[in-house]
């Protein structure tokens, strides 16, 4: 595998780590500024000689957790307090990241297609604990992207409506991502890797874009598996699914926060006059709704016929093999269930899921729980946790880890990279994992 590699719009040169060779702030879009925000994404231009993709990208705009947050000072400390990884903020931010193992056989890779969570709101691609090598040593390409975020990424309103042929707005970050993944399924062949064997998985808003993802016709053909990790919406609706009339609702309301008299007007707006309107649309949304993750995606009838939860209740999700999982101390969880070592919510999404699958298509779904308590505090199997263990990036975290946490990671990688490559997470390296069934209703622990 070379450093430089030609892709449709041009050659990228990657920096060589080694043993595999990373290809940082690959452009899959025009950046999404001026006339083009709150535009779907755009085809990037062709460029002339050699680009070096050495530099992970700037981050969509958006409030980083801090220390003394009362619900971020956790991933604060988890994953934001080395600042080596922080980027600076900007619009100028649908870039992808590639890790290709640098020794490739005959047959094409398979490739993890990564969605960082965040509550649609925040993280980026080129978080702490996301990283590629170890997925190269699996013999995986692993591909993390970024979208845009909170309102630049799923604003909807009137004004816009008027600008496509569909009448429609908002979705912006999902469209973000369905360029991404037609990105990589273009030029993947280019990094050695498979566009027939592209997995999809993500984690919080993350998963719930996953389940997006598989739940629209424009990406039907382009992902052959899928792990959702922390966030699923069937019964419970754990992720709000507004229609594009809530959404410009939404939409009309931030306008008047904004004291915008027009289109022109708010796309001139800087960052920081944005910010302080969308800081009044989520006290609205707390004080009426109850809920302030509501700048989400939203059922327009192009990205989504209709909400991920009637999609998963008529089977018309994606026919392909799943993973789907929750932490021991997951959303929707009180102190006492996750004390008692109860399921919780997202496990029993998770189990309806796996059920509807298995109904309707007559495929496996492979069920997990993470209850591993991590050492150097009483966070427990906390929302996120996980993390470090997928990405295989424990020599990053500050917590005082043991022998036992890197036989963990081992076991989680070898499953997840079995099914990215396989469909089966089993690879005969570890103990099975029995699909879930109704009549055999297996949960996998990783403890």
């Amino acid at each position: 595998m070379s450093t430089v590699v030609k892709t449709k719009k041009g050659l990228l040169e990657g920096v060589d780590m080694g043993s595999y060779t990373v290809f940082r702030g690959v452009p899959y879009a025009k950046p999404p500024v001026g006339e083009l925000r709150w535009k779907r994404p755009q085809e990037t231009d062709a460029w002339e000689g050699v680009r070096k993709a050495d530099t992970f990208p700037a981050m969509c705009p958006q409030d980083l957790p801090t220390p003394d947050s009362s619900f971020g000072a956790v991933f604060y400390k988890e994953f934001y307090s080395n600042p080596d990884f922080i980027r600076p903020m900007s619009e100028d931010c649908l870039y992808l990241n590639i890790w290709t193992p640098k020794e490739q056989g005959e047959k094409p890779l398979p490739v993890a297609f990564w969605i960082h969570g965040g509550g649609f709101s925040g993280g980026y691609g080129s978080e702490l604990e996301f990283d590629g090598e170890k997925f190269c040593e699996k013999g995986v390409i692993l591909v993390t992207v970024q979208y845009r975020l909170n309102i630049y990424g799923f604003f909807a309103h009137p004004w816009l409506d008027a600008e496509n042929e569909q009448g429609i707005s908002g979705n912006y970050g999902t469209c973000d991502q369905i360029a991404a993944l037609d990105w990589v399924y273009e030029n993947i062949a280019a990094f050695g890797g498979d566009p027939q064997r592209i997995t999809v998985f993500g984690q919080s808003a993350g998963s719930m874009s996953t389940q997006v993802l598989v739940s629209s016709e424009l990406t039907r053909g382009k992902i052959a598996g899928a792990v959702l990790q922390s966030g699923i919406s069937c019964e419970a609706k754990i992720l709000y699914q507004p229609t594009l009339a809530q959404m410009e609702e939404l939409g009309e309301r931030f306008v008047r926060f904004a004291h915008a008299g027009s289109l022109e007007q708010l796309r001139a707006m800087d960052a920081g006059a944005l910010r302080e309107a969308v800081q009044k649309l989520t006290v609205y949304c707390i004080q009426t709704m109850h809920d302030a993750l509501t700048l989400v995606p939203n059922a327009d009838g192009f990205v989504l016929e209709d909400t991920v939860s009637s999609i998963w209740a008529q089977g018309k999700m994606h026919d392909i093999p799943y993973i789907v999982g929750s932490t021991g101390n997951d959303l929707g969880m009180s102190p006492e269930e996750a004390a008692a070592g109860a399921p919780g919510v997202l496990q029993s999404e998770g189990k309806l899921w796996a059920q509807k699958v298995t109904q309707t298509f007559g495929r496996p779904v492979y069920l997990y729980r993470f209850t591993h308590k991590l050492p150097g505090d009483n966070e427990g199997a906390f929302h996120s946790s996980e993390l470090w263990y997928v990405h295989g990036t424990l020599d990053r975290c500050w917590r005082p880890l043991t022998d036992a946490d890197y036989r963990l990671c081992d076991e989680m990688m070898a499953y997840w990279t079995n099914f990215m490559k396989t469909g089966d997470p089993n690879g005969g390296d570890g103990d099975t994992w029995p699909a879930y069934r109704k009549d055999a209703p297996f949960v996998k622990e990783f403890s």
